[in-house]
């Protein structure tokens, strides 16, 4: 026992000290930089094609999961992950020192897959899915799931039947915010979200099976799922094996890449110095991507480090923390951070002066005409110096009201985007989007007869938005640039503004110190096990894998000894197969084994997937243990048993008396190894959706990104499962022990 503990805190240091080692680290800011970097992409994924189309020279690698892509880039074994805005969007909040390159590699259309043959299905979800769009509720559910910020997520209470035909739906639940495993053991996420509601309106009770995404479609074709309703992308070479619904979100490739490294601390007399643009070169910049504020910060301070945030309010906590020197954006929205923050400051200089215009797709120049007459009607009658006065120049304590809508007849509506988080232009007050871009808003929709619809998104998402048609134009602090007006049309501007500089006062400081290795080890457990009861998920995982584990070895174990029985046969009828099923199951992967038997074997029965498991392990297992249990016979002199029969024993019982206790006495240590390979190749159970330890730890990781900590406790409650087990089999051994029962008999 002092061993095996030594044993695993050795293997608990190497570990440590491991994660801690990393390969050369390539700094990517733009896609020119990718051409020769190592890519990650995720195994099966539309990913994978874009990688291969836009960066044919770079070192492409292929993973199961975004998290254990995100452990590869932070350990420095990958330059960059391609996956969709989703995930990323996800990743970045939760890995402060990744960042999202603005602009998209690719846009794809994400879809429900059907099964072919189930044309009536695919007309009703179908159906289901344009009503939805057309009522608000996708709008709605992707308002509250991709969220810039970690504040909790606001999951309708949806309750599908608990009687009738059950509507089994496939996912990979380790996309969050897409589809995950909430604190209460649930799928739930945007895809959760929607199958409720799908199997609600179809009076159906709802199953979720959770497996990895490349199984996903062999578990459909094959009849284990109904559905698949886990963020995939409806592409022509996927159309010729299922189905698709109309899309249900219109969703983006983006590339995820490593910030720049963080420069030492600034002290007090750093900070006095910077006072003008000049002294922020080589400086910790703070940027919002794709804004003006960041091109004109690139453009300028070129040799300096960029920080990447998707809130204002972020980028001036790093400011405050001392984890960044300044942020370059719009000054209408610097001033009201330095009003709330006494003690961060404007510089005097400005970068850059831009206009602010509303944002419209190229082809609606029907709209973009319509509002060009709306907003010089404003200017002319002084409303938009009415709007910058109010929420710009003023210093308010409380936020203004909205002026009352005017009661005007309207025919029809317009969809517009708006980023809520940039006071005082959009942002959130008592429940409700305010601001100088909602009241403009409002007035627009009274000029043009118009209902407005407003549709709150990310700001890297708007010109995406406008580009696919999810919104028919975008009001959110919107400067006008060249390199925009290649993409999208701008109306009139509305109002002009600096791209200034925000810094802290000369004589502010901010102390920061670096957690200890204990108190990072205290913050790890607290997420990992304790938070949303996380545990709980580790005890189930646990208990079916050795549920697995102890089942397909006594499977495994039984058919061994019968496919030895045949081998050993002087009968070719029986020694023939034998030798054949040995040949195929020794020279077949288990998990190809394990996926043929699930969805091939097993496609049209409703079986237990944890039986499956047990069967497939216990196939394999009992194939080498055959050749074992055959070995150790061969292994006893066949004098003894021509003796044993000379005495009068049946040929029966000299086996069961004098060649087993031999047999089984030579073979031990050879099948105590091989049932441990058994324990540890169940961790492969993930791809046909049964939730092991492995799979656990996936669906944690997939939450909070911490590769070091699962992983060791997955390997460490692996090695205890292993270990456990093999002192009953060592206790077996030692009780088959001649020398064992003299002794014993000799101490009595």
């Amino acid at each position: 026992m002092i061993k095996a503990v030594h044993l695993a805190l050795v293997f608990w240091v190497l570990s440590i000290f491991l994660s801690g080692c990393s390969k050369n680290e390539k700094l990517i800011v733009g896609f020119a930089d990718a051409q020769k970097a190592r890519i990650g992409v995720m195994t099966g994924s539309t990913g994978e094609a874009v990688a291969a189309k836009r960066f044919p020279k770079a070192q492409v690698k292929s993973f199961d999961d975004i998290m254990d892509a995100v452990a590869a880039i932070k350990s420095g074994q990958l330059d960059a992950i391609i996956t969709l805005f989703p995930a990323a969007l996800q990743v970045s909040k939760k890995n402060p020192e990744l960042r999202i390159l603005p602009e998209p590699l690719d846009f794809e259309d994400t879809a429900i897959a059907v099964r072919k043959d189930n044309d009536q299905l695919l007309a009703t979800v179908d159906r289901i899915v344009a009503a939805l769009k057309a009522d608000g509720t996708l709008a709605d559910m992707e308002k509250r799931w991709l969220k810039p910020d970690l504040s909790p997520y606001q999951e309708l209470d949806v309750v599908p039947l608990r009687q009738g035909k059950i509507l089994k739906i496939g996912v990979s639940a380790t996309r969050e915010p897409f589809s995950f495993v909430d604190d209460h053991g649930r799928v739930s996420g945007f895809d959760g979200e929607l199958a409720r509601i799908i199997a609600v309106k179809l009076q159906r009770p709802v199953e979720f099976f959770n497996m990895k995404f490349m199984a996903l479609i062999p578990a459909l074709q094959s009849g284990k799922v109904d559905l698949i309703i886990s963020g995939m992308t409806a592409t022509s070479e996927r159309k010729k094996t299922v189905n698709f619904t109309q899309p249900y979100f219109a969703n983006k490739q983006v590339m995820l890449v490593r910030k720049p490294a963080v420069a030492p601390l600034s002290t007090v007399s750093d900070r006095s110095e910077l006072s003008t643009l000049n002294s922020l070169k080589g400086k910790r910049i703070c940027v919002l991507p794709g804004s003006a504020g960041e091109m004109a910060a690139r453009q300028k301070f070129s040799g300096s480090q960029f920080q990447v945030f998707t809130a204002a309010a972020d980028a001036a906590l790093a400011i405050t923390t001392n984890k960044a020197d300044a942020f370059v954006y719009d000054k209408s929205v610097l001033l009201n951070l330095a009003e709330k923050n006494p003690e961060l400051m404007i510089l005097d200089q400005a970068v850059d002066k831009l206009e602010v215009a509303a944002a419209l797709r190229k082809d609606n120049t029907a709209l973009l005409s319509e509002m060009n007459k709306a907003l010089q009607s404003l200017k002319q009658e002084g409303e938009l110096q009415r709007l910058r006065t109010k929420w710009v120049d003023t210093k308010y304590t409380a936020t203004p009201q909205l002026q009352p809508a005017k009661a005007v007849h309207t025919s029809g509506v317009l969809r517009m985007g708006t980023c809520a988080n940039l006071e005082p232009f959009s942002f959130q007050s008592n429940g409700i989007i305010t601001g100088l871009d909602r009241e403009l808003s409002q007035l627009l929709g009274e000029r043009l007869n118009k209902k407005i619809e407003i549709i709150d998104m990310n700001f890297e998402a708007l010109i995406p938005a406008l580009q696919s048609g999810k919104i028919d134009f975008a009001l959110s602090n919107f400067n006008v640039t060249e390199e925009r007006k290649k993409l999208i049309n701008f109306s009139v501007p509305y109002i002009t503004n600096d791209i200034s500089v925000l810094v802290r006062k000369t004589g502010s400081s901010a102390t920061t110190a670096a957690p200890s290795f204990f108190s990072d080890l205290v913050t790890s457990f607290q997420s990992n096990i304790i938070h949303e009861m996380r545990y709980l998920l580790i005890l189930d995982g646990l208990k079916t894998t050795v549920v697995i584990s102890v089942f397909a070895t006594l499977f495994g174990t039984l058919l061994g000894a019968l496919i030895c029985f045949m081998r050993m046969a002087k009968s070719r009828l029986l020694s023939a197969p034998a030798r054949l099923y040995i040949a195929i199951l020794r020279g077949t992967p288990v998990l190809v084994l394990l996926m043929l038997i699930f969805y091939v074997v097993f496609a049209s029965i409703n079986i237990s997937p944890v039986i499956v498991a047990v069967i497939a392990f216990g196939m394999n297992f009992g194939a080498y243990t055959a050749e074992i249990f055959r070995t150790g016979i061969e292994g006893v002199e066949k004098g003894q048993t021509e003796a044993g029969i000379s005495l009068g024993f049946t040929r029966t019982s000299t086996f069961l008396h004098i060649v087993l206790p031999q047999m089984v006495r030579r073979i031990l240590p050879v099948y105590k190894g091989e049932f441990i390979s058994l324990v540890k190749m169940t961790s492969i159970v993930g791809y046909i959706a049964v939730q092991d330890l492995t799979k656990a730890s996936d669906i944690i990781r997939s939450r909070t990104f911490d590769a070091f900590f699962p992983l060791v406790m997955v390997a460490i409650l692996y090695f205890l499962i292993s270990w456990t087990l093999m002192q009953s089999l060592e206790y077996l051994e030692r009780i088959t022990d001649p020398k064992y029962k003299k002794r014993k008999a000799g101490r009595a």
